[in-house]
């Protein structure tokens, strides 16, 4: 029997949301991006677009990344899908959060800190919502890293890096992390086989030379990269993740396929993931685009 984990790299336009549907059906989005190119909605919801079109009543579990905007921009609509189990850096304060925020983006970054008190309580250790226990999640692995040290001025160095496994299949999410943060994690043995050889990698700070670290890509050795970003960025890493990529077999929607090694959500829309065990229990990678 067919066992999978589906994962939509959403096209948020300048931004980031990923959803995961674990081999047993439970729901988990990291970030809360909006907007589409291909669709040219500027106002396109994930997480409403996840209940009217994938039935989804309710997440199971949430990490935001960061508090900047681009990754939270969807955060009005949270308790319209009323997650059980939310995660963000716990070390930035409400106080840090809101300084300088404009007044424009003023009630995201008030909800922000609404829910970051609400969510207050710690998961109870080998429940079912415990992300340490991958039986809960039909066998998926799911492994959090936060860098620790780095200075309160810049928030993508809080980023909260999510690295998911099944059917010895890796995905590696790491928010907007940038050199100091990467430093600090490749300190971390756990971190650092967590990350090793993985398949696919969601390229850090929106693939901006910012968030490029050689020793980091080379030890995630990734067979494809996906870059989360908007048409114009005048500081694009893509073609040193491209050179740093094995490569992998895309399908297109016209059912043709082509070798890629790094795909953006700017150019080629929303990017459909599937890994698991197939029926007749063999490993299997699929991407579509």
């Amino acid at each position: 029997m067919k066992r999978s984990c589906s994962v939509v790299f959403w096209d948020v336009q300048h931004g980031h949301s990923t959803y995961i549907k674990t081999p047993n059906n439970r729901h988990i989005v990291i970030d809360l991006g909006i907007g589409d190119y291909s669709g040219r909605n500027s106002a396109f919801s994930p997480l409403r677009y996840l209940k009217a079109n994938y039935g989804v009543n309710q997440l199971d579990y949430v990490v935001i990344t960061h508090p900047h905007l681009d990754h939270i921009d969807d955060i009005l609509n949270f308790d319209f899908l009323s997650p059980k189990v939310l995660l963000l850096p716990r070390l930035l304060t409400n106080a840090e959060v809101m300084e300088g925020v404009i007044d424009s983006a003023r009630p995201k970054f008030e909800k922000y800190c609404e829910i970051k008190d609400r969510y207050n309580e710690s998961v109870v250790k080998g429940s079912l919502n415990d992300t340490k226990v991958p039986e809960n999640w039909g066998g998926l692995s799911i492994q959090t890293f936060t860098p620790i040290g780095c200075s309160h001025d810049n928030f993508n160095n809080f980023s909260i890096v999510t690295v998911i496994e099944f059917a010895f299949i890796t995905i590696v999410i790491p928010g907007d992390n940038q050199k100091d943060s990467f430093e600090k994690l490749m300190l971390m043995d756990d971190f650092k086989l967590a990350v090793k050889d993985a398949d696919i990698l969601l390229a850090p700070h929106h693939g901006r030379e910012s968030g490029y670290l050689g020793a980091f890509v080379d030890l995630v050795n990734p067979r494809l990269t996906v870059v989360s970003d908007g048409r114009f960025c005048d500081t694009s890493a893509n073609a040193r993740y491209s050179a740093k990529s094995r490569g992998w077999t895309v399908f297109q929607s016209n059912g043709t396929s082509q070798d890629r090694y790094c795909l953006t959500t700017n150019t080629d829309g929303e990017i459909f993931v599937e890994f698991g065990y197939g029926d007749d229990n063999t490993r299997f990678l699929s991407v579509k685009k």
